[in-house]
């Protein structure tokens, strides 16, 4: 019996290594497959490795594996699908994820291109998460489940996964913790077995973020503005949301953002653009003198202002409701999609890592809004939200 094939992206990263040890363990025959993806240095912190020691790593894994090793370059798609639209959504004000945005673009769908076109009956990455097949209603479903690791769980950067995507991935290791991955890279004697996670955005690394964006984005001096706890700004009654079907002009009220104004604070400084900050932020403000730390808790990109709080239990930190309009509602399960006045208990996750939240998604003709059980800290337009039952993602959307 033939050989399954299945081309793996071998980042020079322990994850991938380990996963595609494990691919030939299990009795694949397995292609490294190195994706070059940015090597522009503008704004890139010095401590992070080049692609090319990557690459110099990833060869090394192969070899020492014994599995054929390619190099794909496909910056040129990076810098469209990815880094472009990390610019134009910086530029609106909304905070994007660009890793979400390259498993959807990059990994499951022009690299997986190019895996096929050597054959490959499966395309393999190391992320921590899992996939199951079912059969449902005669056709087969495939499930996307969280990682063994509850530390490591990386299925929420899957979150914007088809079906069609998921038919064709392996996750080696997702049923792997991570202390059992560099054990297994360390018996192996191999190269990455030691080497740090990488960090910052995917693919360019750690960053000085408002340098890097100044490639396409100009500074500009605003002012800064404090607003205080205690404003009639944050007076919402959250209690309207918690009926069991809300009005829509409830669900649409609550889940807007702060509607912020000089008038609500007074100037404590200078900002060079509002575009350069996000919600939650504390770094990059550079203004001392209060008794807290001060974070961003809005910005006005259209005026130009930033409006900061002092101390990380600031309310304007905090909403209950968000909103993802219709056409960026998606579905990694189709079969569960919910219908136009439906409402449902489910888990709810806004940012990697964070524990899994309580609470309900109603689906309405002007989209989907979430309810959490508990106010949540720094919810900002541009990132993604997505929702779980149980230990599986079955939908995503982008916080408007």
């Amino acid at each position: 019996m033939q050989k399954k094939k299945v081309v793996i992206g071998l980042s020079g990263g322990v994850d991938s290594s380990v996963a595609a040890y494990v691919l030939k363990e299990q009795g694949y025959e397995v292609i490294g497959l190195f994706m070059k993806n940015w090597h522009d240095t503008t704004g890139v912190l010095k401590a992070d490795c080049p692609w090319l020691d990557d690459q110099f790593d990833a060869k090394a894994v192969a070899m020492k594996l014994g599995i054929p090793f390619h190099t794909v370059d496909l910056s040129d798609f990076y810098r469209q699908r990815v880094v472009d639209y990390m610019f134009a959504e910086y530029e609106k004000g909304r905070t994007p994820n660009p890793d979400v945005l390259c498993n959807r673009e990059i990994k499951f769908d022009v690299f997986m291109d190019k895996a096929l076109e050597l054959g490959a009956d499966y395309v393999a990455t190391g992320h921590y998460c899992r996939k199951e097949t079912v059969v449902v209603n005669g056709r087969e479903v495939h499930r996307l489940l969280a990682g063994s690791d509850d530390n490591k769980d990386q299925s929420y950067f899957l979150c914007q996964l088809s079906q069609a995507q998921l038919a064709k991935a392996l996750f080696p290791i997702g049923d792997i913790v991570k202390p059992e991955v560099r054990r297994i890279a360390n018996e192996l004697n191999l190269i990455t077995a030691h080497k740090k996670d990488s960090q910052g955005i995917c693919f360019v690394g750690k960053v000085d973020l408002p340098v890097f964006l100044q490639q396409k984005l100009e500074p500009k001096k605003g002012r800064v503005f404090i607003v205080d706890k205690d404003s009639e700004l944050f007076v919402r009654d959250w209690s309207k949301a918690e009926i069991k079907n809300p009005e829509d002009e409830v669900l649409e009220e609550l889940s807007k953002p702060y509607a912020f104004h000089p008038k609500y604070g007074k100037k404590i400084g200078n900002h060079n653009g509002a575009h350069f900050y996000t919600i939650g932020q504390r770094k990059g403000l550079n203004i001392g003198g209060f008794p807290e730390p001060l974070f961003i808790i809005g910005t006005n990109v259209e005026y130009n202002q930033v409006y900061a709080g002092m101390g990380k239990e600031h309310p304007g930190l905090f909403r209950k409701v968000l909103r993802i309009m219709p056409d960026e509602i998606h579905w990694v399960r189709e079969d569960l999609a919910m219908n136009v006045g439906d409402s449902r208990r489910l888990n709810l996750r806004i940012r990697y890592r964070q524990p899994l939240q309580k609470g309900i998604l109603h689906c309405r003709e002007n989209g989907m809004f979430l309810v959490f059980d508990e106010a949540q800290r720094g919810i900002t337009a541009g990132q993604f939200a997505s929702w779980y039952d149980k230990d599986e993602l079955i939908g995503s959307g982008v916080i408007s």
